[in-house]
């Protein structure tokens, strides 16, 4: 795992010595930034932005925000072994003023944080859990999306998300196992 673009290109990250967390692989980290920098479907500026890494693992997507110029990432994460990884990567980058670091559980974090508002959310649930469209549910009702925020989704390719109607996925890819898909209120 390393970071694949920016000021940090080439960085190599820790990884997670455990079987639950699954890490984001480089080719579709790679993927996902393609599509948001240059698809016409999604209106976003990286740089310079507010970003929230929800079940952060080891922190590879949200440290490569930074790598490109992000403002800042709050980085959630409540899995011992991924949280010390993450504060591993965090350190070996020298990234401590720009990341925020949470242990803690992201339904928490999002209830009990209604003034923080995000121009990105990536949530990169286990693909076992099955509470997306509650989060999707609670991050609209505490308004913790910008105006003209994107969600980023990383689920199994199979499976089948029952959105609320207020939730408008702009674009939705497959990479092996997984499928990604980028929404907006």
């Amino acid at each position: 795992m390393r970071i694949v673009a920016g000021n940090l290109k080439g960085s190599s990250l820790y990884e997670v010595q455990n079987k639950i967390t699954r890490p984001l692989k480089d080719l579709v980290k790679e993927s996902i930034f393609n599509l948001l920098i240059h698809s016409k479907k999604i209106s976003f500026q990286l740089e310079g932005s507010n970003i929230l890494d929800l079940y952060a693992g080891t922190g590879s997507f949200g440290l490569e925000c930074l790598s490109r110029k992000a403002k800042n990432v709050f980085f959630i994460e409540n899995e011992k072994t991924a949280f010390k990884t993450l504060e591993k990567n965090i350190d070996k980058l020298k990234l401590k003023s720009e990341a925020k670091i949470f242990f803690q559980d992201v339904f928490s974090f999002v209830k009990n944080n209604k003034k923080l508002k995000f121009n990105l959310i990536f949530c990169d649930a286990p693909f076992k859990d099955k509470s997306m469209e509650k989060l999707i549910e609670l991050i609209f009702n505490n308004n913790s999306l910008d105006q003209n925020g994107v969600i980023i989704l990383h689920r199994k390719k199979s499976d089948v998300n029952n959105f609320p109607n207020y939730f408008k996925v702009i674009d939705e890819r497959m990479y092996g196992a997984s499928k990604i898909i980028f929404g907006i209120f």
